[in-house]
């Protein structure tokens, strides 16, 4: 049997079951809904907000409303439920009045913003009155941005932690943006998360492995390359010489790539001789000349336990290469030689390597970080208690303020009526049942009756999440 090429491309088809029933359970003579979004806490006092564009793009914008697919989701709504619970008249009404444009506005809190937690950062309400029922339609499709903000947040503070440390043991911040790097992808649960949630690593650094991250922040957000990548090596590029050819593996990585920074996988056998021996007396001098075409040799172990790896790897280099003391009076490798720790690397993780070496005198600016399914994979919408509520409704012509209280969970009490969020001194504040001032409202109208109203770069978006470490020390150095 041939079925509909729609799928999960059909907008109809893009929400829980259950919300195909929920015409028939509003209110009579029921004209507006209103509902947003929020993280309600977690394990981030603040959110990174991003996503939405995506969202909106890949889905809402434009006519997404057709003839052929208003068949195909009450043709397989029927087979699903038995009974003809699809409200096809009111997808008809769209398309004959609306030229199959969603008659919904969405204002959200600009991308990049960093948020604490238990404030209002988009809402969603139906412009026109037959349409009320529209609103929480997408609540399944729009509460999905908890992921490409999730993993925005997770990654922001890790940066804050890489910050703190160059700060307190490297010369400059110059090199944080490449700091951690990107190895998620086949981590990833389908190649299009791994493009949002890679691109969300991006806001906050310029290096990955991801190329779908970089694909979805040219399409969505207009930006010609976010991230950037260098030669490397794996396991399968260094074993298949064979445990004896080993330093002929390494040698062929150093001609291969005569200049510019090159990663080379040392732990296929044993990281301490490939450290000591090969690269810190056979292939030594080559290295070492190398380094006169700005050739950087980025040694990578993968194995055991990260901090006391990364300490014993450089103190080997040190006594093979040598090291200079920097202004702050930690060490530094020579320039044509880093490390970088791709295992076990996760906001938990981060800091203890970090700690490890400053105390034994190591400047952070030695190591790059890879991360994987701690990176994009280890969250969920529990992370940062995601939750999309209605609020505020018109019903027979009177504005009632909506909630819930349950008795027995109150941290799920949510807000009530129509909501600001009003930005004053740095300080964010969500204002309910209408008592804010618009004109301190941060909310921006994103969407409205189809159009994209506003489209933000990728620029734009990091910008508005940098740490404010990075502007202060930017400031004092301009």
């Amino acid at each position: 049997m041939a079925y509909p090429a729609g799928g999960t491309d059909n907008i109809l088809l893009i929400t829980d079951s259950y919300k195909v029933t929920h015409h028939y359970q509003y209110p009579p003579n029921s004209t507006v809904v209103c509902s947003y979004f929020e993280s309600r806490g977690g394990k981030f006092e603040k959110t990174v907000f991003f996503g939405l564009q995506y969202i909106i793009k890949r889905f809402l914008e434009g006519s997404v409303v057709t003839k052929e697919k208003i068949e195909e989701a009450r043709d397989l709504y029927f087979l699903h439920f038995g009974h003809n619970y699809f409200n096809e008249e009111g997808w008809n009404y769209i398309l004959e009045h609306h030229d199959g444009k969603l008659p919904m506005r969405i204002k959200a809190v600009p991308e990049g913003s960093v948020v604490p937690t238990k404030n209002v950062l988009f809402t969603v309400e139906n412009t026109d009155p037959k349409c009320f029922w529209l609103t929480n339609y997408f609540e399944t499709l729009l509460v999905q941005v908890w992921y490409p903000m999730t993993v925005a947040t997770n990654s922001r503070y890790q940066k804050e932690i890489i910050a703190k440390y160059l700060d307190e043991t490297a010369d400059d911040l110059a090199f944080l943006g490449l700091k951690l790097h990107d190895f998620g992808f086949r981590g990833s649960t389908s190649v299009e998360s791994a493009g949002i949630g890679g691109a969300a690593h991006l806001v906050n650094f310029c290096g990955t492995d991801t190329i779908a991250a970089i694909a979805t922040a040219r399409r969505y957000y207009g930006c010609d390359m976010a991230g950037y990548s260098i030669p490397a090596a794996e396991h399968s590029t260094i074993t298949t010489w064979g445990k004896d050819g080993e330093t002929q593996a390494f040698r062929n990585m150093l001609t291969q790539f005569p200049s510019g920074p090159m990663a080379c996988v040392s732990d296929s056998y044993d990281i301490w001789n490939a450290c000591e021996n090969v690269w810190g007396e056979k292939l030594k001098d080559i290295i070492v000349e190398r380094g006169k075409n700005d050739g950087v040799l980025v040694v990578r172990p993968d194995s055991g336990d990260p901090a006391e790896v990364v300490i014993k790897v450089l103190t080997i280099l040190e006594k093979k290469f040598g090291q200079t003391t920097n202004k702050k009076g930690f060490k530094m490798l020579p320039p044509y030689l880093r490390v970088i720790q791709g295992d076990g690397i996760s906001y938990e993780s981060l800091a203890k390597i970090l700690e490890a070496m400053k105390k034994n005198q190591w400047s952070a600016d030695n190591l790059v970080f890879g991360s994987g399914g701690a990176l994009l994979q280890r969250m969920d919408r529990d992370t940062q208690k995601c939750a999309y509520k209605c609020s505020y409704a018109v019903i027979g012509g009177k504005e009632v303020n909506v909630f819930k209280e349950p008795i027995t969970d109150l941290k799920k009490k949510s807000k009530k009526g129509r909501l600001t969020l009003e930005y004053e001194n740095g300080e964010y504040k969500t204002v309910e049942e209408g008592k804010g001032n618009p004109n301190m409202d941060a909310l921006v109208t994103v969407f409205e009756n189809g159009k994209l109203l506003k489209d933000y770069t990728f620029a734009e978006v990091r910008g508005n999440a940098e740490l404010e470490l990075v502007k202060e020390r930017n400031n004092m150095s301009s």
